[in-house]
């Protein structure tokens, strides 16, 4: 059994919680979500604490396997009711750049055409530094994960000079090109 299952989640004075059926609602300051527990898992409330459990019959591989994670889920959800989480990319390269207009975001990234991403509904992206430090928040922690990661996926980081889209403070392994390969040869 999962040791991150056990573990209890407090539950914010700014968050509201409630269950029906086997589906969490949680209302925040910042938004509000649910979560459906898979069947298998109990899930107590009490005394601003939520402690998850598993059923009699917890020798279910695939039931133990997704304890901890939906322990983590349901934290997450309650964390971002209440702070919004956020991920910061950055556009490097001659005349890469990108805006927002509106309730889409449009990237200018070595293409002959524009790439151009719909916005979801209560995300918010802005641009900082000359328009290539994309700043990314949501409650949901696993939209703004998706919407960096499809972003980032437009136009990679490539090894030979580093242009491309990347992670705020992600380190990427430079590789030396033709010409200092073969600088050491003489024939």
């Amino acid at each position: 059994m999962s040791r991150v299952g056990k573990q209890p989640i407090k539950i914010s004075d700014k968050v509201k919680v409630r269950l029906e059926k086997r589906v969490l609602f949680a209302q925040g300051t910042k938004g509000e979500g649910s979560y459906e527990l898979p069947l298998g898992i109990n899930i107590d409330i009490k005394d601003s604490m939520i402690q998850l459990s598993l059923d009699g019959s917890s020798s279910d591989k695939r039931l133990s396997a997704i304890f901890g994670t939906t322990r983590a889920r349901i934290s997450n959800m309650l964390e971002g009711l209440e702070k919004e989480f956020s991920k910061v990319l950055e556009i490097k390269g001659v005349g890469y750049k990108g805006f927002v207009q509106g309730r889409k975001l449009i990237l200018h990234v070595g293409f002959s055409h524009t790439v151009e991403f719909d916005i979801p509904d209560k995300m918010t992206m802005k641009f900082e530094n000359k328009d290539t430090v994309l700043t990314l928040t949501h409650f949901d922690k696993e939209v703004v994960g998706n919407m960096a990661a499809k972003i980032k996926k437009i136009r990679p980081t490539e090894p030979y000079k580093g242009t491309g889209i990347r992670y705020q403070g992600e380190h990427v392994i430079r590789k030396a090109g033709k010409t200092a390969a073969g600088a050491g040869e003489k024939k």
